[in-house]
């Protein structure tokens, strides 16, 4: 069932806007969000009018804060990811069709991972991407620990990954993680100035060309996916996933037990 929580509208025929669009909670992703979100997935794909597709984020203060702890700490955390294409049927997706991702504010855990899995980033001046897993006793299982080490030097984003912490816009853009870095009130208009841009190409070129692109940057993904979710599995029955999460909401330090 779509909600207004995921907003939808065409542009000149052939841009798709998908917005994130519960501000209140930092964009963050819960059950009825994703399903929204991968159902506009498949059906800009099987929409041929449609050539380019941008996912915002609704108010200044994030894109995504990712996942919905509320969420987790429920129990249906695993329904956020449980289509075939992960977290809002994007992650994993086969797509024939170029994302561009139009972010300002804070990209937090999932939401910098639905950042990464969109071809293109337009970052405001105010943005920054964050992979803090760590500090909640788990790991970036939707494809972030092994797509940042791709998108950036390797030692930087083993950094990143295993410390944490946040890496602002010009920092990122001079990495190669984002496409350019505008004021935060011009992003949204910058990734459709760009969106515009391919989508007056001819389709069955553009098509073509990404799915050769990122073939090459997803080489032997199906192991690293097989491999990063086998281990959110097992962190999932860890003692320091349960810390790391009632810490985070309790807003205190956590102390790991290693188990």
């Amino acid at each position: 069932m779509m909600t207004s929580e995921v907003l939808y509208e065409e542009i000149d025929g052939c841009i798709a806007l998908i917005t994130l669009n519960r501000p209140e909670k930092r964009n963050a992703i819960n059950v009825s969000v994703s399903r929204t979100l991968a159902a506009h997935v498949e059906n800009t794909e099987n929409n041929r009018a449609i050539r380019v597709v941008v996912l915002n984020g609704a108010g200044a203060t994030a894109f995504s804060a990712g996942a919905d702890l509320d969420d987790i700490a429920a129990g249906i955390g695993e329904q956020i990811a449980d289509h075939a294409a992960g977290m809002g049927g994007l992650i994993h997706a086969q797509r024939r069709k170029p994302w561009i991702a139009a972010v300002r504010g804070m990209a937090l855990g999932g939401g910098a991972e639905l950042a990464l899995a969109c071809d293109m980033i337009i970052a405001g001046q105010n943005a920054s991407f964050c992979l803090p897993e760590v500090k909640r006793g788990m790991i970036a299982g939707a494809a972030g620990a092994y797509r940042l080490a791709r998108r950036i030097a390797p030692a930087i984003a083993m950094e990143l990954l295993l410390t944490g912490n946040r890496l602002g816009a010009d920092r990122a853009a001079t990495l190669g993680l984002v496409n350019r870095v505008v004021v935060d009130d011009e992003v949204l208009g910058q990734a459709l100035v760009l969106a515009r841009q391919i989508a007056d190409n001819a389709p069955l070129a553009v098509s073509e060309t990404l799915l050769i692109a990122r073939q090459a940057l997803d080489f032997a993904e199906p192991e690293l996916r097989a491999q990063s979710t086998a281990a959110s599995q097992r962190l999932a029955q860890s003692e320091d996933m349960q810390i790391g999460i009632r810490a985070f909401q309790e807003k205190r330090k956590p102390e790991w037990s290693g188990r």
